[in-house]
C-alpha cells in the first residue's frame, strides 16, 4: 500500500493526539481515578496505533500498542493509577513525540525504546517501574561529563550569543583526587566564570554538583568574549584544580553527532500477538473515522497554499489603493461607486483570508503544563499552572515565532519568581505556587500575560545591578519609574541571581524576548510587587502582512507610522517647544515628551519655514515610553502591504519595511520602537 501521499495528514493527526495524551496525563496525576480521563487516553492511544500500523511506522505502533494495554488494564480495574508509574507514562509519551518529529524530519520513526518497554511491561503486570533519573545516569558514567544533553532552549541561546559575537566554549574542569570540598572548588570556579560571562549548562547539573554527587570532574557550557587560555590560566589558580580542558563548541558538530547516536539506536519491534486481529479491529476504526470525517465540516489545508493565497491578496490590496486613488482624481461618479463598492467586497475578504490564517495560542499553550511538571521537579519546587483564554487566535506567522520568548518567560518564572516549598512556607505562602498564562484580544492586538505568585522583583537590586553593569547612571536612576526599572532586567546579559543556575539561561535570554517580540511589531512591559509577584505582559498585532498606517510628508517623501503605536496627533505652536537636557521637548497633558524630526533621522533636505508657527506631531508609544514624531503634514490613515527591504537593506535604522502606494509610489514604514528612548 502506497502510503507516502497521506504522510502530512499522519503527522498533524500524530500531533494532535500526543498534545491530547500529555493534557490528559496531567489531569490523570491529579485525577488518578477520573474514568473519563482513563477512556480519553485510551482513544487517543488506540487511534495513534492504529494510524502508525497503517502507515508502517512498527516501533511507534509497537510503543503505542504498549500505552493501549495499559490503559484498557486500567479502566477493567486491573491497575492502579499509582505516582511512581507517571514518570514511566510520561517518558513513554516522550518516545512517541520524539519519533513523530524524526518522521516529520523524513526519518523513518525508530528509536531505542526497550528501556521503556521493559518499564511498561511491569507497569501492565502491576508491578512498580521506577524511571532511571539523570541524575543516576550521569553517576554511571562518572568518568564521561561531556556536554552531552542540551535542550533547544539552550542551543537557541548559544546560536544567538554566537550571531552577537560571542564565543561559545566547552570547559572540562578536573579537580585533585585528594580534594575534600569539592563543592567549594566548583563554587569559586562558577564565581570566576561568571565575571568573564555566562554558564549556560553543566553536567553533572548544579544541584548535583553543589551536593557533591560527582566524581572529580565536570564539565561547563560557556559564553564568552575572553580569551581560551587567560580563561584556562584563571582557572587553574583555583586550589585543587587539576586540569583544565577548554574547547570551542560548534552547534553543528554536536547536532551531527547527536543525528549519528539517533541513527545507531537499536530496532524493537512490536509485538506479534494477535497481529491479524488487532489489524482488523485498527481498519475498522479508520472506517468509522472516514465516515465520520465525510460530515466534517473542516478540511485541512497546506500552509503554503494560504501564503499564496495572502500574497495573491496583497497583490488586490495594492491595486485597489491604486483604483481609489484613480476614481478620486478623475471625480466620476459611477466609477467612484463601483470602486466603493469593490472596496467593501476586498476588504470583507481580507477578514475572511487573515481569519484562515489564524490557529489558536493553545497550539503553543498546551506545550507548558508538561515544561513545567519537569521544571518543578528538577528546581525541587511545586508548582501549578492556569491557562486562560487558550482559545484566542494569533496570525500563524505570529504564533510561528512566540514560542520561544515564552518559553524563556516561564522559565525565568520558574527559577526566579517562583519560591522553594521551605521558603513559601515561612513567608505564610502556599507551599504550591501558581503560574497563570493568560491570553485575550483587545482592538487588533492580542495580549499574552504570563503572571506568578513568587517573589516579585526586588527594585533596589535590579537599579543597583543596572548601575555596577554601566546600563544606567546613578543620576538616570532616580529619574526611572518603578516600571522602568523592572524593563532593565531585559538588558543584554543582565541576571540578579546570585546563584549558580542552568535553568533560565543566567540572563542571556530575556533580552532576545525583547528582541523577538518587538521584531514581530509588538512590545513587552513588565509589573512586579516584592514579595507578591510580577507579571510579564506582552503585546502582539494579530497579523504581520497587511497593517493599518498613517501616512505622513517629510518634504516630497512619503513615510508610514503604524496605526498600533500611535496615541494620537497634534498640530501645536512651535513656541510650545522648549530644551531640556540637549533635546527638544513639549509639555503633553501634564507629560513632557521627547521630540524625534524624522527630516533628520532619514536626511531628508529640510528648508525652516520662518512664517510656519505651527509643528505636526505623531505621538508614539513603546510600552510606558512615549514620544512625539515631528512631520511635515499628515496625509491619512490607509491599509498597506508590508514588504521588505530584501536582503541588500537590512538592519537598516527605524525602518521595518516599505509599501506601495495607490499612485504607484513607494512608502517607507517607519519602526517607531527604535526612535523611542
Amino acid at each position: 500500500m502506497e502510503t507516502s501521499q497521506y504522510l502530512d495528514i499522519f503527522i498533524d493527526e500524530s500531533m494532535e493526539h500526543l498534545d491530547m495524551l500529555y493534557q490528559q496525563l496531567l489531569e490523570l496525576e491529579k485525577n488518578p481515578k477520573e474514568k473519563e480521563i482513563i477512556e480519553e487516553i485510551f482513544r487517543a492511544a488506540h487511534t495513534l496505533k492504529g494510524m502508525s500500523a497503517t502507515m508502517e511506522f512498527d516501533d511507534l505502533a509497537g510503543l503505542t500498542h504498549k500505552l493501549e494495554n495499559i490503559f484498557d488494564g486500567i479502566r477493567d480495574d486491573k491497575i492502579v493509577v499509582q505516582t511512581e508509574m507517571m514518570d514511566s507514562l510520561f517518558h513513554a509519551v516522550d518516545h512517541l513525540n520524539a519519533m513523530v518529529e524524526d518522521i516529520s524530519n523524513g526519518g523513518n520513526g525508530k528509536r531505542d525504546v526497550e528501556e521503556i518497554i521493559s518499564q511498561l511491561d511491569l507497569i501492565e503486570k502491576g508491578e512498580s517501574a521506577i524511571v532511571t533519573s539523570k541524575k543516576e545516569k550521569k553517576e554511571d558514567k562518572v568518568n564521561s561529563n561531556t556536554i552531552d544533553d542540551l535542550d533547544e532552549f539552550q542551543l537557541t541561546i548559544l546560536g544567538e550569543s554566537k550571531d552577537r559575537g560571542f564565543d561559545n566554549y566547552e570547559i572540562e574542569v578536573h579537580l585533585r583526587e585528594d580534594c575534600l570540598l569539592k563543592g567549594a572548588r566548583v563554587y569559586m570556579v562558577f564565581e570566576l566564570l561568571e565575571k568573564s560571562g555566562e554558564v549556560i549548562h553543566s553536567n553533572p547539573t548544579v544541584n548535583d554538583l553543589e551536593e557533591e554527587n560527582f566524581d572529580f570532574s565536570f564539565s561547563i557550557m560557556f559564553v564568552t568574549k575572553e580569551d581560551p587560555q587567560e580563561l584556562q590560566a584563571k582557572i587553574m589558580k583555583v586550589s585543587e584544580v587539576e586540569q583544565v580542558n577548554i574547547t570551542p563548541f560548534s552547534i553543528e558538530d554536536y547536532k551531527e553527532v547527536q543525528d549519528k547516536i539517533q541513527e545507531q539506536v537499536t530496532e524493537v519491534k512490536p509485538e506479534k500477538d494477535n497481529n491479524r486481529e488487532s489489524k482488523k479491529a485498527d481498519n475498522n476504526t479508520k472506517m468509522q473515522q472516514t465516515g465520520k470525517g465525510a460530515q466534517s465540516k473542516t478540511i485541512r489545508v497546506n500552509i503554503e497554499r494560504l501564503d499564496i493565497l495572502m500574497n495573491l491578496f496583497e497583490e488586490l490590496v495594492i491595486d485597489r489603493g491604486r483604483l481609489e486613488q484613480i476614481s478620486s482624481d478623475l471625480n466620476h461618479y459611477e466609477l467612484q461607486e463601483t470602486v466603493e463598492r469593490m472596496s467593501r467586497v476586498s476588504s470583507d475578504l481580507q477578514n475572511i483570508i487573515l481569519t484562515m490564517r489564524m490557529v489558536p495560542i493553545d497550539t503553543v499553550f498546551n506545550r507548558f503544563p508538561r515544561m513545567i511538571r519537569q521544571l518543578a521537579r528538577d528546581l525541587g519546587k511545586e508548582v501549578e499552572i492556569e491557562v486562560i483564554g487558550a482559545e484566542t487566535e494569533l496570525d500563524r506567522t505570529v504564533i510561528d515565532e512566540i514560542g520561544d520568548p515564552l518559553v524563556h518567560l516561564i522559565r525565568n518564572a520558574m527559577d526566579h519568581g517562583i519560591e522553594t516549598p521551605s521558603r513559601r512556607a515561612e513567608l505564610g505562602k502556599p507551599e504550591q505556587g501558581k503560574i497563570i498564562l493568560e491570553a485575550y484580544h483587545s482592538g487588533n492586538h492580542v495580549f499574552v500575560e504570563i503572571s506568578d505568585d513568587g517573589s516579585g522583583i526586588n527594585k533596589e537590586k535590579v537599579k543597583n545591578k543596572a548601575i555596577e553593569k554601566g546600563v544606567i547612571s546613578s543620576s538616570e536612576a532616580e529619574l526611572l519609574t518603578d516600571q522602568q526599572i523592572f524593563e532593565l532586567i531585559l538588558a543584554s546579559g543582565f541576571s540578579t541571581n546570585e546563584e549558580i543556575s542552568d535553568v533560565s539561561g543566567r540572563g542571556v535570554g530575556l533580552d532576545v524576548v525583547k528582541n523577538t517580540i518587538e521584531s514581530l511589531g509588538g512590545s513587552i512591559s513588565i509589573d512586579a510587587i516584592p514579595g507578591e509577584g510580577s507579571t510579564f505582559s506582552i503585546q502582539l498585532p494579530l497579523t504581520l502582512s497587511i497593517i493599518s498606517v498613517l501616512l505622513v510628508e517629510l518634504q516630497n517623501e512619503k513615510y508610514a507610522i503604524p496605526l498600533s503605536s500611535i496615541i494620537e496627533t497634534a498640530i501645536l505652536k512651535k513656541k510650545d517647544i522648549f530644551s531640556a537636557h540637549h533635546n527638544k521637548v513639549i509639555d503633553f497633558r501634564g507629560k513632557v515628551i521627547p521630540l524625534t524630526f524624522l527630516n533628520k533621522i532619514f536626511d531628508v533636505p529640510h528648508e525652516e519655514d520662518e512664517e510656519d508657527e505651527y509643528v505636526s506631531i505623531v505621538i508614539v508609544r513603546k510600552g510606558n515610553k512615549v514620544a512625539g514624531l515631528v512631520v511635515d503634514s499628515f496625509i491619512g490613515q490607509q491599509e498597506v502591504v508590508l514588504k521588505s527591504l530584501g536582503n541588500y537593506l537590512t538592519n537598516v535604522f527605524a525602518i521595518s519595511g516599505a509599501t506601495i502606494l495607490g499612485d504607484g509610489e513607494v512608502a517607507l514604514i517607519i519602526d517607531s520602537n527604535a526612535l523611542v528612548k
